[in-house]
């Protein structure tokens, strides 16, 4: 089973693929297309809105199997109208580079007094035709909550500059560091789960052996 993956982070994606290694489905990335499309706005109110858009996007552009993940961070103590949601990266109307993000989300824990707690709210929508998708967003691929610090260690990684700042509780240290373990989570990850899910869903779908309007594994 191969798809398009609608991102052209390479953080986003070496992490998609290591998540789903073993599994029998092969992601390519925009980037490591020859013609890449263009990359579409982002208008949706919540993470699923956004990552629907996207897949409908780079459907009609390429004409194959693709999917797009979105995110939204929520962080504790702040109000509705200052929480960034799916704008992480996009703050008073000016998209932010790593280094500026970093900076940005470290003040924010500086002003409750050096840390904050906060969680990614995640959504996926893959589509294989005009007929065939699946989507989801429920708390199982949401991430657990962590502390945002407003002293940043060096960034490791393009495409994630919040783990600079980002803390495990349970821990203490660093996501940068390894403050979290990836294999652990790979295994036990609701978004895996969900994509043997799709997996087999699409295999049906195939044989033609689901059921008609079936919303089997978040299908709609």
């Amino acid at each position: 089973m191969e798809l398009i993956y609608g991102t052209t982070n390479p953080g986003k994606l070496n992490m998609m693929k290591e998540l789903l290694c073993g599994t029998g489905i092969e992601i390519t990335g925009l980037n490591e297309l020859p013609d890449p499309p263009g990359e579409p706005g982002e208008s949706g109110s919540t993470p699923l809105q956004n990552a629907r858009g996207k897949a409908e996007y780079y459907f009609q552009a390429l004409k194959r199997p693709v999917f797009s993940c979105d995110s939204g961070l929520v962080i504790d103590g702040l109000s509705e109208e200052e929480q960034p949601g799916v704008h992480v990266r996009r703050r008073e109307g000016k998209i932010l580079t790593d280094a500026e993000m970093t900076e940005y989300y470290a003040g924010i824990a500086a002003r409750f007094g050096g840390k904050c707690l906060a969680h990614y709210q995640n959504g996926i929508c893959v589509i294989f035709s005009e007929t065939e998708r699946y989507e989801h967003d429920g708390e199982d691929i949401s991430g657990e909550s962590f502390y945002l610090v407003d002293q940043a260690k060096p960034q490791k990684e393009k495409g994630f500059p919040l783990d600079c700042i980002s803390v495990d509780p349970k821990t203490g240290r660093y996501f940068v560091d390894g403050g979290y373990d990836p294999d652990a989570w790979k295994e036990e990850s609701g978004l895996r789960r969900f994509w043997m899910q799709v997996r087999e869903a699409h295999r049906a779908h195939a044989a033609g052996t689901d059921e008609p309007e079936s919303r089997g594994a978040g299908n709609r």
